[in-house]
């Protein structure tokens, strides 16, 4: 079984898949930690994540044990992440690794921004996670300050809707619900909520198919 959960930062997909995830002993990707590695990459060759030849480069060379490198929770590597994202050599150069990680057995899960229009359209499960800007900026800026960091909410709120502006104009892969995919507004669920909603949806699809599920 593959579950997608895509949706915008600060969402709560990272949350709600990594406990979906825990709950059905399924493989876990954070598919924007790829992309958060090929742009923390191309900064740290000292070149701009928007160079297309330069971000292609680091998404050919991308080591899987990079994504366990603390500094992808940053914002400079967020931010790089949306611009080397808006390429479709360094989109397609990390199709395959996602797909691959996809066809693990028993199930796996994956979120990020086009995973059910995309990477897997034949998901079993399809989740579009999302929220209002403000309540992601919220939560981004506490994250943020809880970690020790420097933080002004509306650097942060500006931050987000210019991320959301490129995630959802960009010529490959916009970010958009998939048009089979349930949506889960988090404005009105909190994470107990929306786990509660995922995982009604997960066994009643698995019990149609004859699978054991979350039992």
């Amino acid at each position: 079984m593959i579950v997608a959960v895509d949706g915008p930062a600060a969402s709560g997909k990272g949350t709600l898949a990594r406990r979906i995830a825990r709950e059905l002993g399924y493989a876990h990707l954070d598919t924007g930690k790829l992309y958060r590695a090929v742009g923390l990459a191309v900064l740290r060759g000292g070149g701009d994540p928007s160079d297309p030849a330069a971000a292609e480069a680091a998404a050919q060379a991308l080591d899987p044990d990079s994504l366990d490198d603390p500094e992808l929770a940053g914002d400079d590597a967020a931010q790089a992440a949306s611009k080397v994202s808006a390429i479709p050599a360094v989109r397609a150069a990390l199709l395959e690794m996602q797909r691959t990680f996809a066809g693990r057995a028993p199930g796996a899960v994956l979120d990020g921004r086009d995973i059910g229009t995309v990477v897997c359209p034949d998901a079993d499960i399809k989740l579009y996670v999302t929220a209002s800007d403000e309540i992601r900026a919220q939560r981004r800026h506490k994250e943020l300050l809880q970690r020790g960091k420097a933080s002004i909410y509306a650097r942060v709120l500006q931050d987000l809707r210019e991320r959301d502006a490129r995630d959802s104009a960009r010529s490959v892969a916009p970010m958009k619900p998939a048009e089979d995919a349930v949506v889960l507004d988090t404005d009105r669920l909190d994470a107990e909520a929306a786990f509660t909603a995922a995982m009604e949806l997960i066994r009643g699809v698995a019990a149609r198919a004859g699978g054991p599920a979350g039992q």
